[in-house]
């Protein structure tokens, strides 16, 4: 049961057997995770919404949430954000890491706009059983679900960064019976209550006008991995656009955040 990827020290607590398979008595009580998407039926798999609290009489606040699955590393998003100061929480896997160095210490470099977070060694997605969701092989059992966390923690902190405390999953999908113990890890799961990018697979200018439509405690996800699709520069426009009109932008660990009803997709999903 992962005996050889012990957490790195000041991290999280050591996992166990019991640590993760009795996850659900030490979850915290402030998950984001909305109670009723807990409960849905075997082979089901739930897509944990979110949203920023936002103070009354606030301006305009989003969360800016970006995905780094793999791949490469989209200059046309960092520089925008770099350029406007625009702060954002960038989900990093392990295989981003190893892939990415100078653009993983460019943001390093920035920790007053950059936040890295977890999103998993290998990106695969917490759930359960034998199959594939969007094309990619999920994690299967409860011990590689674990191992897919922990690692892409250590992962990060390997590379130098801070403990990350939020993990978003491969696809931002799970079964319902991973959420407590990964959370019992001492994780918040990191939902979203806007895609912009569905994936990196829609046109520029549509990803642009979703994220301008962005309504005040929106956590809007995208994907900060692809330079070569046309959706990255709809990042940067939508970036911008919502820079002029004089939103502001909120890290995750900056605000609370409330759990929204779950969109429930069941099996099969390939």
């Amino acid at each position: 049961m992962c005996r050889d990827c012990p957490a790195p020290a000041g991290s999280r607590p050591r996992l166990t057997r019991r640590s993760f398979h009795k996850g659900v008595l030490a979850a915290s009580v402030a998950s984001p995770v909305a109670a009723n998407c807990l409960t849905e039926p075997a082979g089901a798999t739930i897509e944990p919404h979110m949203r920023l609290v936002v103070p009354v009489g606030q301006p305009r606040t989003v969360a800016l949430t970006l995905d780094a699955c793999s791949g490469a590393a989209d200059m046309r998003i960092v520089d925008t954000l770099i350029g406007l100061s625009v702060p954002a929480t960038i989900f990093v896997t392990g295989l981003w890491i190893q892939n990415n160095p100078r653009t993983l210490s460019l943001f390093q470099s920035r920790p007053d706009l950059f936040a890295l977070e977890n999103h998993g060694e290998k990106h695969l997605p917490p759930i359960l059983g034998n199959r594939t969701i969007y094309g990619l092989p999920v994690a299967g059992t409860m011990a590689a679900i674990a191992r897919e966390v922990v690692r892409g923690a250590d992962a990060l902190a390997a590379a130098g960064g801070r403990p990350p405390h939020w993990y978003r999953g491969a696809a931002a999908r799970y079964s319902p019976a991973t959420i407590a113990p990964i959370e019992a890890l001492g994780y918040r799961i990191a939902g979203f209550s806007l895609n912009a990018d569905q994936g990196a697979s829609l046109p520029a200018a549509s990803v642009a006008h979703r994220m301008a439509s962005a309504v005040s405690g929106d956590v809007i996800i995208a994907h900060v991995n692809q330079p070569l699709r046309p959706s990255g520069a709809g990042v940067a426009a939508g970036v911008t656009a919502l820079h002029a009109a004089g939103s502001v932008f909120a890290r995750l660990d900056t605000l609370p955040v409330a759990g929204l009803d779950c969109e429930e997709r069941r099996a099969p999903v390939a």
